[in-house]
């Protein structure tokens, strides 16, 4: 059955002529500054308690002399970088991936502007969609001084509706599965990882005393629930979240955009991420998680570590599989290089994140940068 509109020749060559071209004329960002609300929204919707994004008082007495924002923060900052593709209307969009690399901090009450382009178009065959086209940009990040903050390459996977909904194979396993209901104690083992998540904060941790092979902490993410994927919204902003007269002018501007609900009403795709049955038309096994959610749960995971005194420069993530709601993560790390580069002393983490059923969600690589003793 046809629901939705089809990835087309001509779409793609009308993409393929805008690759490297700058982009002038997009959605405006959720976060313009970084001001002490904003920032402390985005920490609260990823779950990151970390004081020194949130607390005046304590920030001041830290290298930073003030509160300074998440390193992922800046997906707040960003439609392009957070998945608002051009091109192919109505195909749906999922965001898999990033590439970051930080050179500064975002201080409270900077002001961040970006420069975007379409990069890359790959096209691949996959178990989820058959057929599915690789949309990569690149966005850099500038202050109000014009300092490169950081520079980004993401990407999402244009797919086809129709086709992942009747005979795509990656979820036919979970879907035959009854929901997954929690007893007293899973989610007592869960809620124990949380009482036990150490933020490592003023306790510097030094470059000399990293070795090869350690691993980091467990960090839980979950029991994952729409309110959970909400609260992330409200932080971060979302792409097509829009109301009223607002949400009109969206959908009369990309009529692609208006995919109509059961009271057939014209509404956003992003639904797939609080409206369960419009995730499986799509072809995923329920409404799920956003996909900067899950890079930024990686970038806590190392913040957390790193204390303070550290600053994370690089950190990559490549989203494996939907996490629909009632998933539990469980995200871990391993110490696979210590280096220095440029004088920085540096330590090189890969991540991985698995689901309550040991099935991989997201693999990471982080680089962050410590102090050295002496």
């Amino acid at each position: 059955m046809t629901l939705f509109p089809k990835i087309t020749e001509q779409g793609l060559d009308d993409l393929r002529r805008r690759i490297g071209v700058k982009i002038t004329d997009t959605l405006e960002p959720w976060c313009h500054e970084a001001t002490r609300d904003a920032i402390r929204h985005y920490a609260h919707g990823i779950g990151d308690d970390n004081p020194l994004w949130c607390d005046p008082e304590y920030a001041t007495g830290t290298r930073w002399g003030g509160i300074v924002a998440p390193p992922s923060f800046l997906f707040a900052c960003s439609r392009i970088i957070s998945g608002y593709v051009g091109g192919l209307p109505g195909v749906h969009a999922m965001w898999a991936g990033a590439d970051w690399t930080w050179r500064l901090p975002v201080r409270r009450n900077d002001s961040i502007s970006t420069e975007a382009w379409l990069a890359d178009l790959v096209e691949h065959q996959t178990t989820f969609a058959g057929r599915s086209i690789q949309q990569v940009y690149h966005v850099d990040f500038f202050n109000q001084h014009g300092d490169r903050v950081a520079a980004a390459d993401s990407w999402c996977f244009r797919t086809d509706r129709d086709q992942a909904r009747e005979k795509g194979t990656k979820y036919t396993a979970v879907k035959a599965k009854p929901p997954k209901r929690y007893t007293d104690e899973e989610l007592a083992d869960i809620y124990r990882l949380y009482a036990g998540e150490a933020v490592r904060g003023a306790v510097a941790r030094y470059w000399d005393d990293v070795r090869e092979g350690e691993r980091l902490p467990t960090m839980a993410k979950g029991p994952m629930t729409v309110t959970g994927f909400i609260a992330f919204a409200q932080g971060w902003g979302g792409l097509y979240i829009r109301a009223n007269k607002l949400a009109w002018k969206q959908i009369d501007r990309h009529s692609g955009l208006g995919i109509k609900n059961r009271f057939g009403i014209p509404d956003c795709p992003e639904r797939v991420h609080w409206e369960p049955e419009f995730a499986t038309l799509v072809g995923a096994p329920g409404a799920y998680d956003y996909g900067p959610e899950r890079c930024s749960w990686l970038t806590h995971h190392l913040t957390n570590w790193m204390g303070d005194a550290g600053f994370l420069r690089r950190a990559h993530c490549k989203i494996r599989r939907h996490n629909p709601e009632g998933d539990t993560l469980r995200i871990d790390g391993t110490v696979v290089r210590r280096f220095v580069e440029d004088e920085q002393h540096l330590v090189e983490i890969e991540q991985e994140a698995r689901n309550q059923d040991g099935e991989l969600s997201v693999v990471g690589r982080g680089v962050v940068e410590l102090p050295a003793r002496g």
